[in-house]
């Protein structure tokens, strides 16, 4: 069992800092077309951190998904990608801690879009292997973490990363890799 963590202002802080990213990302989702698929007009011709950063923007739609597992994009750049989430009950499993499966997908989600900042246009990518590790338990009490990914190599076919999954008071949670296919898309060509 978690013994329980003091905190601290620095922690309390951090939380205020991640609250108002939070805040933020969710006003521009609003503010845009909403969750879906963006239309191929909308990503032709753009690199993948152009089609992120437009996502992030809310000038296209971005993947309903979070919105089902309560979590979201809150920022890129080359080589990086930064994902929170919020647990709640609906996503425990049978003994009470937040199941692995969101980890998983949280650290999964990091991990790609990190590697599809550097893909330029016309370039998908795909996951060919996920290894996760859980290191604590994420528990309702947990207010937010944050997976927070970053390219190791990115090549022409495969490209690796890793991320860590973190509270605002610096807690790793789990940490994770990844191999991803790299590959042409008519549908993101120019």
């Amino acid at each position: 069992m978690d013994e329980p963590l003091s905190i601290t202002t620095e922690q309390i802080s951090s939380l205020a800092v991640w609250l108002a990213d939070e805040q933020a990302a969710h006003a521009r989702k609003a503010d845009g077309p909403g969750s879906g698929i963006a239309r191929p007009e909308q990503v032709r011709g753009r690199s993948g951190l152009e089609i992120l950063q437009a996502m992030l923007n809310g000038e296209i739609p971005y993947a309903a998904m979070g919105d089902t597992l309560g979590y979201t994009l809150i920022s890129v750049g080359p080589g990086t990608a930064v994902f929170q989430g919020t647990p709640s009950p609906g996503l425990l499993n049978s003994i009470g801690t937040v199941h692995g499966g969101w980890y998983a997908t949280l650290l999964d989600s990091a991990l790609g879009c990190a590697v599809y900042t550097l893909l330029p246009a016309g370039r998908a990518y795909t996951t060919a292997e996920l290894s996760v590790n859980l290191v604590r338990s994420v528990s309702l009490k947990t207010s937010r973490v944050r997976a927070e990914g970053k390219v190791i190599h990115c090549g022409r076919q495969l490209a690796t990363a890793e991320a860590r999954l973190l509270g605002p008071d610096g807690t790793l949670y789990a940490h994770a890799t990844t191999t991803c296919l790299v590959f042409d898309s008519p549908r993101l060509a120019t």
